[in-house]
């Protein structure tokens, strides 16, 4: 175990390290050289301390994954702003030290030494080393957040002078900017830079210009009158035409932008009764290529399945198909979304008929029961009943043969919600009707049906 012997110097404890990386600093000096400060030199030193900065506002603004370990209270493993030093040469923050004494403690917390002095010596050089570094860092911190919001002012400007080719190059730097830094968006939105880069999007818009631009907007902290000002027809009809004919990053800003935009209280469905919405949208989904569009793509389509108005449009497109056989594939996240929508569709007459007329609708819904989470249980569930309910004789066969029954018991058994073995306890009862007794309590061992 490393030993550590304090010493005094000027009234300040310095505690002597032995190089194991287990104590403290010795001074200053040693800090530097160390690289405990990572190079911090004389100048930035007196520039820090000159502001008079709150140490504890430092900590919490900056956040930074890595700090010098010698900075860290042993106790709570986090920062120290009050250093104090125990007799044994370990340091501690001030706190957290005297709690340990009052729990009955009279030892040191790391070495687990009896203390033969129970008194703590403020750590002078070590809280300088340490308000020194954090210094450097929020006064750095601050510097580059004044260059950003400087350069965002500058690229604002630019974009409301430019055109062609210049304006391109200050949405691509403002969209870099942006993604990049907090401070940025919020420079953009104090600044009218929302109203200002909405302007740009309208039925003569170049697609490279539009593409930067909703790359950029996605990103904003969008208030109501800025959403409504981009559910224009105009702007909403762009943004379909790049969703079909753009590049998969532009695909998926502009899905992400659409779905901010149905957030909105006055948002009206008409916006999105559109074919050509709706078949990008599935071509996104369907993409095996570029499989990141297929999350934000069936996010989006789950929000317009709220819209009742649009539902039959989205079954008029083959869409209930297309995603059934998608299902095998998918990731459990998208899995949910996608039976959501399936679930939702079969409210519709039109949506049960296209269900049915699907050959793998039942083999898939009976395979995803029990299996993924017991919200995807309650959707299979309810699509399969759908389905079982509109052609009894015809469907129902087929899904016990698919091993319909053995599943319905494994939910009935199950822990699960009591609504869904009520449910399963009907499914069951309509799927024997098509059997003798004994034929149907062959179909509901279970054997394969598991898998």
């Amino acid at each position: 175990m490393p030993m550590f012997q304090p010493s005094k110097r000027d009234g300040v404890v310095v505690a002597a390290f032995d190089g194991s990386g287990d104590g403290q600093v010795l001074d200053l000096d040693t800090a530097v050289k160390d690289g405990v400060l990572g190079g911090v030199g004389g100048g930035v030193i007196g520039a820090a301390v000159g502001e008079k900065l709150d140490l504890k506002k430092m900590i919490e603004e900056l956040d930074l994954p890595e700090i010098p370990s010698v900075f860290i209270c042993p106790i709570s493993l986090e920062p120290m702003q009050d250093p104090v030093t125990l007799c044994t040469g370990q340091t501690y923050e001030r706190s957290n030290i005297l709690k340990w004494f009052n729990l009955g403690h009279y030892t040191c917390p790391t070495t687990m030494q009896e203390l033969w002095d129970d008194s703590v010596t403020p750590n002078r050089t070590l809280y300088h080393l340490i308000y020194t570094w954090f210094s450097q860092k929020y006064l750095l911190m601050k510097k580059r957040s004044e260059d950003v919001q400087g350069r965002v002012s500058e690229l604002l400007q630019t974009l409301k002078k430019a055109k062609g080719q210049a304006r391109i190059q200050a949405l691509k730097e403002l969209k870099q900017v942006v993604a990049a830094r907090a401070t940025a968006m919020k420079t953009v939105v104090d600044e009218g830079g929302v109203s200002l880069i909405s302007s740009l999007l309208g039925p003569f818009t170049s697609h490279a210009v539009g593409s930067e631009a909703i790359a950029v907007l996605v990103n904003l902290e969008l208030d109501s009158e800025s959403k409504t000002n981009l559910m224009q027809p105009t702007k909403i009809s762009l943004m379909v035409d790049m969703l079909n004919e753009g590049s998969v990053e532009t695909k998926i800003n502009c899905t992400r932008l659409i779905e901010k935009l149905m957030e909105e209280k006055e948002f009206r469905a008409e916006s999105i009764s559109s074919h050509r919405l709706l078949v990008g949208l599935m071509r996104l989904v369907k993409d095996k290529r570029h499989t990141n569009g297929i999350l934000p793509g069936l996010s989006l389509l789950r929000s317009i399945c709220l819209h009742k108005q649009v539902m039959g449009l989205i079954v008029s497109i083959g869409a209930v198909s297309q995603l059934v056989e998608l299902l095998p594939a998918l990731e459990p996240d998208c899995l949910e979304l996608v039976l959501f929508i399936l679930d939702t569709l079969s409210s519709l007459p039109e949506g049960k008929a296209a269900l049915k007329d699907c050959g793998n609708t039942i083999p898939n819904m009976v395979r995803l029961l029990m299996r993924i989470s017991e919200s995807c249980t309650q959707y299979a569930l309810s699509i399969l009943w759908s389905v079982c309910k509109l052609a009894p004789e015809e469907c129902s066969s087929v899904a016990v043969e698919a091993g319909l029954a053995a599943k319905l018991l494994l939910v009935i058994q199950s822990g699960c919600n009591p609504v869904l073995k009520q449910k399963s306890s009907e499914l069951l009862k309509l799927c024997s009707l098509n059997y003798t007794d004994t034929i149907f309590i062959s179909k509901c061992k279970l054997t394969r049906t598991i898998l």
